[in-house]
């Protein structure tokens, strides 16, 4: 069980980009809001020895043929220490792929879902329900 493997020390949010780039945009945003997906963008970086940061990226994407649209982007940065004995890289790509994303994407979607109430927009219907292990197996078929 990779629990025992690493732990969280803490999680902060690092960048968040929310733009509505006008009022008719706004007025948009409830009739659009169903027709944008959430994408998530998974990097790390070692910081020092058996530490490293995990920046998991939620993005909200419009389709490429609407023309008046929000930007939302947050990055959320753990630091994550593994154990000295953990060296399967396997392993070490599923924690950080898997297991932090799935750790802080609640604290991630709140954040996002925030940003949206205190702009005004109570109903916003996108689906919160994201699975990164699934993601993590999708992307490893295609390789």
């Amino acid at each position: 069980m990779t629990k025992n493997k690493y732990t969280i020390h803490t999680n902060f949010l690092k960048d968040i980009s929310f733009e509505i780039p006008s009022a008719e945009v706004y007025y948009l945003i409830t009739k659009n809001i169903p027709k944008y997906n959430l994408s998530f963008d998974i990097f790390s970086k070692q910081v020092k020895e058996n530490y490293i940061e995990v920046n998991t990226v939620l993005k909200l994407v419009a389709p490429e043929t609407m023309t008046k649209k929000i930007h939302v982007e947050i990055n959320m940065c753990s630091l994550v220490s593994l154990s000295k004995d953990l060296k399967d890289q396997d392993e070490i790509k599923k924690i950080i792929l898997v297991d932090v994303p799935t750790s802080t994407y609640p604290y991630l979607y709140e954040v996002f879902k925030l940003l949206f109430l205190k702009s005004g927009i109570k109903d916003m219907n996108i689906n919160q329900e994201i699975s990164f292990a699934k993601l993590f197996e999708e992307k490893n078929k295609k390789l």
